[in-house]
């Protein structure tokens, strides 16, 4: 190991003159010369003074956007003959309460249909949930109530929902909040065949929200159900979107538009827009949601014949 220099033989060390740039950048030690009263000038004053040599720090990663639910790209379906879907792309926001509406035939059914990977397409790419439509992982995080009434008739409306709970492998307790959840406590002892088509909706819905779903697709589930109810099952869709679920909600009915989050409205298997209600209502200068569509019609159909 080499001995230290003595410090009193030690070289003086020579100093070399200042260039251009060393005698326009201030020592980190002395104040800065740009400061006037604590402030830089043209920038927000700062608490500590940096060496300007030193290197800037690395910008934040930004923050990645939030996957869609639903991601459709260039879908075709046809029925007979007729082609419903020819190249339909669509995304929808995970998180929200998306309203599917438009008039009957317009192809909302078979979209849903597409989405809970149920319907047969000749072409394209739907992907739910990161995963392709259908696919078995998703069995338990997509719920899917249809128009027709998925019950049997000779059970009670407990015994029904309980059957498809231990399908789900969920327990009484969840059988208990969804039948509390659709208004259907007074009910639960009542066989099915004794119901109203309302009430046999809501045993329809109490069944899929079994087991808190990720993404919950209903098709025209409030149809038939008096103003009061149909009321209520909005507002359990709004609180199912805050706690973090995806509902996908068709209907025909265009007041029922102010009760969602998103809006997509469809015409002839085509997307006429997709937007919120208040971007309708400025996009078409009209009060209500019915003649917002209306006027979106009209302006669609006249852009078909230019």
């Amino acid at each position: 190991m080499t001995e230290p220099t003595p410090p009193a033989t030690r070289r003086p060390r020579r100093l070399q003159p200042p260039s251009a740039a060393s005698a326009e950048t201030p020592s980190p030690l002395c104040a800065d010369p740009t400061r006037r009263g604590g402030a830089v000038l043209g920038l927000e004053p700062s608490p500590l003074w940096t060496d300007p040599t030193a290197a800037a720090p690395a910008a934040p990663a930004p923050i990645p956007a939030a996957a869609p639910a639903v991601s459709i790209r260039g879908l075709m379906v046809r029925r007979g003959r007729v082609q419903v879907f020819d190249g339909f792309d669509l995304d929808l926001a995970a998180g929200r309460l998306t309203g599917l509406l438009g008039p009957s035939g317009c192809g909302k059914s078979t979209l849903i249909r597409a989405i809970v990977g149920v319907q047969k397409i000749q072409g394209g790419v739907v992907n739910v949930l990161g995963r392709p439509a259908g696919d078995a992982a998703l069995r338990h995080r997509v719920a899917y109530s249809a128009q027709a009434d998925g019950v049997y008739l000779d059970l009670t409306v407990s015994d029904n929902i309980a059957y498809f709970a231990r399908l789900a492998r969920q327990g009484r307790a969840e059988v208990r909040r969804v039948i509390e959840a659709v208004g259907l406590a007074g009910q639960a002892k009542q066989v099915a065949g004794r119901l109203s088509g309302g009430q046999l909706r809501r045993v329809s819905l109490a069944i899929a929200l079994l087991g808190g779903p990720d993404l919950l697709v209903l098709d025209e589930p409030t149809v038939g159900l008096d103003p009061v109810l149909r009321a209520d099952l909005w507002e359990l869709f709004g609180r199912l979107a805050q706690g973090g679920a995806s509902l996908l909600v068709s209907s025909h009915v265009m007041d029922e538009a102010a009760r969602c989050d998103d809006l997509v409205l469809m015409r002839n298997g085509r997307v006429v827009a997709q937007t919120t209600l208040a971007g309708l209502l400025l996009q078409t200068g009209q009060p209500d949601a019915e003649r917002a569509f209306l006027e979106l019609i009209r302006r669609d159909t006249a852009g078909n014949k230019s």
